[in-house]
């Protein structure tokens, strides 16, 4: 896949989910290594979150990592503005719409299951994980193509 062309895409683009500590940190990680500098991509939780290590471990082994990143809520931004934020959970989506209900922001919703919830052994837990990176990261190929 070509990069997309930098006049097409969203200057800025805001993933949301639960604690910011799954789905958006993910959705971080690929978005930078798919998309050109120029963009800036952040993410957040609607409530307060920890950092999980089973994130970690599967970033690495696409060779991305979150660095010395720490989860972090919505007011913890200082811009709130963005062209584009992608909510990633149905808490995401309904805080998404009510604090951009006066913006012109576009908000899409892209529900991705929570693997946190997996119970099973260390590999059954990092496989559902790795099914969510899989399904973001198809996501973000496919707006790349759109824009």
């Amino acid at each position: 896949m070509s990069a997309p062309s930098p006049s097409t895409l969203p200057h800025s683009i805001l993933f949301v989910c639960g604690a910011n500590s799954i789905r958006s940190p993910i959705a971080e990680a690929i978005a930078r290594s798919l998309l050109p500098q120029s963009v800036y991509i952040a993410s957040v939780g609607v409530k307060d979150g920890e950092r999980d290590p089973f994130v970690d471990v599967i970033l690495a082994e696409q060779g991305l990592s979150l660095g010395d990143r720490k989860p972090q809520k919505w007011e913890d931004l200082g811009d709130g503005f963005f062209d584009l934020v992608v909510t990633l959970s149905p808490e995401a989506h309904h805080a998404a719409m009510s604090a951009t209900e006066a913006d012109a922001t576009a908000v899409e919703f892209w529900p991705m299951p929570d693997p946190s919830a997996v119970n099973g052994s260390r590999d059954q837990i990092l496989e559902a994980y790795r099914d969510v990176y899989r399904r973001i990261s198809v996501r973000l190929k496919d707006l790349c193509q759109r824009v």
